[in-house]
């Protein structure tokens, strides 16, 4: 077992709580098992645990990963050096300031980030937050999480790692050779064949989330929606929160929410005309950190 602590003056503003119960991901647990029961800002010294798969340029191998934020630093244990992978997928590396006064100064933006300063985006691993998000469709976060943990149990490897079995998420190629009915057994109901199939083409090569990189920010969404059970919205919540597209914003109930009581001018009828005038309104660049923070906002009654 590997160990050690990285200390946040060298990070910036950070919110580990935030960060990975607010939603983007669904891929991580708390130790104490409470995950999602609590959505107040700095919560608390509480333990997360992921299984990482290999991530390009960043590590060779699979990973367990534990996390927990103190008053000045992260503390990690880890069946390797954890530092890049925490960099990766908490993007420590972001320059959370200037990103923050780079999106214009909004009264619902501004009261956002002050409740929950140190919200990072997540960078969770493609096909995970793929099938994560085709489950999210009318689900409660909780539930959303639960599928994902039920389908790292059943389908995917055990590692172990200091005396436990931590539960990877399955790969593509172990989700297709399951069935429908399987994964409707650990209660994905509809969205069992849409996952299975997802699956299925990305293990036989037919289409990559990460096919993407390189793309135009709407040709990207417009590839994403090839996947079956992957509409607008849903290829929005991939491209932020796994593949670098900072600038889309996932037009959910509360952006929506948001846009009827704060921004009407920027409802233009259809997804992508909406999609360009709320992310113009929140910046552009960055208008994906905008729309996480006021999504967690809203969500956790701020008002």
């Amino acid at each position: 077992m590997e160990s050690g602590a990285i200390q946040l003056a060298s990070v910036g503003p950070f919110d580990l709580q935030a960060t990975v119960e607010s939603g983007q991901t669904y891929l991580w647990d708390r130790a104490d098992g409470n995950m999602y029961e609590t959505m107040s800002a700095h919560g608390g010294d509480h333990w997360y645990e992921t299984v990482v798969p290999p991530v390009e340029g960043v590590s060779d191998e699979r990973a367990v990963v534990r996390v927990r934020q103190t008053d000045d630093r992260l503390e990690w244990e880890s069946t390797t050096d954890a530092v890049p992978l925490l960099t990766h997928l908490l993007r420590l590396d972001d320059d959370l300031d200037a990103i923050l006064d780079a999106t214009p100064d909004l009264p619902l933006l501004r009261r956002a980030y002050e409740a929950y300063r140190g919200m990072r985006l997540v960078r969770d691993p493609p096909f995970a937050c793929l099938v994560s998000f085709i489950c999210s469709a009318q689900m409660r976060v909780s539930r959303i999480h639960a599928m994902q943990t039920a389908m790292a149990a059943s389908f995917g490897d055990s590692v172990a790692f200091d005396g436990r079995r931590y539960d990877a998420f399955p790969t593509p190629a172990q989700l297709a050779e399951r069935t429908e009915d399987e994964l409707r057994d650990l209660s994905l109901g509809y969205r069992a064949p849409y996952v299975r199939r997802t699956a299925e083409m990305v293990a036989e090569g037919e289409a990559d989330p990460t096919d993407v990189r390189g793309m135009a920010y709407e040709d990207a969404r417009e590839y994403l929606t090839r996947f079956v059970g992957v509409g607008e919205k849903v290829a929005d919540c991939v491209l932020l929160f796994s593949l670098d597209f900072l600038e889309a914003v996932p037009l959910d109930t509360w952006i929506r929410t948001a846009i009827a009581d704060y921004y009407p001018e920027c409802d233009a009828g259809g997804y992508a005309e909406t999609s360009r005038a709320i992310r113009d309104r929140f910046g552009g660049e960055y208008a994906g950190y905008a729309q996480t923070y006021v999504f967690y906002y809203l969500r956790a009654g701020g008002e």
